[in-house]
């Protein structure tokens, strides 16, 4: 099993106080022979739909020595980790947590990395790991 990112348990705790239900983690995925480690799933409850919304998280920290090499590892492992979902739990959508900061200096303001989630269809939330909050979904979540 691979090791926990440095901020996991303040994802976890963030995504509890949004709502969510951890259900699984890690999320483990056996597909091909391959065995896939998500970070995290989590279920939601949508009383006005009467259903049950369900997410897979992958946690990244882009504390890497280059942020442009960090990118390619987290939307590389998104599309392999969206690949297996898609077949095997097509009701769980794929987030990558990224600290708030990271999400405001580089999702937010850098045309590449925009481009980047835009065409790959990225789905991204960012979080606060002083106080363990989720503070913002992209796209916006209803």
């Amino acid at each position: 099993m691979p090791a926990l990112d440095k901020f996991h348990s303040a994802v976890r705790h963030a995504l509890e106080k949004d709502g969510w239900t951890i259900t699984h983690d890690p999320l483990t995925l056996n597909f091909g022979g391959e065995r896939l480690f998500i970070d995290l799933g989590a279920e939601q409850i949508i009383a006005a739909e009467k259903g049950t919304r369900k997410i897979a998280v992958e946690i990244k920290t882009f504390a890497g020595l280059s942020k442009v090499s960090d990118l390619q590892d987290a939307i590389g492992q998104c599309v392999i980790c969206r690949v297996a979902l898609r077949r095997l739990q097509p009701d769980r959508v794929l987030y990558l947590a990224v600290p708030e900061a990271v999400l405001q200096e580089l999702f937010q303001n850098r045309e590449l990395w925009q481009a980047t989630v835009t065409d790959e269809n990225i789905r991204l939330f960012g979080y606060d790991a002083i106080t363990e909050e989720v503070v913002q979904w992209f796209p916006t979540t209803n």
